[in-house]
């Protein structure tokens, strides 16, 4: 009698830790997904005056899609492949998503920063001031993006104390 309690109770531990870990992966999926549609239609063109001919002036039309940044391509796909992984909850690639998608998305930060404020030294302008609303989104898509990894990663411990479990029930924390 008190071995079957003890067996339902086990199985009452691991049907929440596998409800967590589904949740998690399904958040992760959002948050990926997000931040790769956000990036990918990010786009955005600015007229800018170059010249006055008489009292005509001369246009030309700049416009600031993410495809022109290997950055923010990189970006895309990590978040894309992460979405895909989360989409069929794939334990095994766990580790290398978490690190792509943290690597794009530092990566990303870094570009961001550039673009933002620019780098005197290098002479490299400042690309926000003209291009707002693609520096924002761009923004958004990253923060998505780093909350998705947040969650591969506690989907992640979560794994890994489960497999102790497995291997050791008796001393798993989860077991207790």
């Amino acid at each position: 009698m008190g071995e079957e309690k003890l067996t339902n109770i086990i199985s009452i531990k691991r049907w929440r830790v596998t409800t967590i870990v589904i949740l998690l992966r399904v958040l992760a999926l959002f948050a990926t997904a997000t931040a790769t549609i956000v990036m990918a239609l990010n786009k955005e063109t600015h007229t800018f005056a170059v010249a006055t001919i008489g009292n005509t002036p001369v246009k030309l039309a700049i416009t600031a899609k993410f495809q022109h940044m290997p950055a923010n391509l990189m970006f895309v796909i990590a978040n894309g492949v992460a979405t895909l992984h989360s989409l069929l909850m794939i334990t095994i690639m766990c580790f290398v998503m978490i690190a792509a998608v943290c690597g794009a998305a530092t990566t990303v930060a870094f570009i961001g920063e550039l673009a933002r404020h620019g780098n005197a030294h290098a002479r490299w302008n400042k690309v926000c001031d003209n291009f707002e609303r693609y520096c924002d989104q761009a923004s958004g898509a990253m923060l998505a993006s780093y909350i998705g990894v947040l969650f591969l990663m506690l989907v992640n411990v979560i794994n890994v104390f489960e497999h102790g479990r497995l291997m050791s029930p008796s001393k798993s924390p989860l077991s207790a």
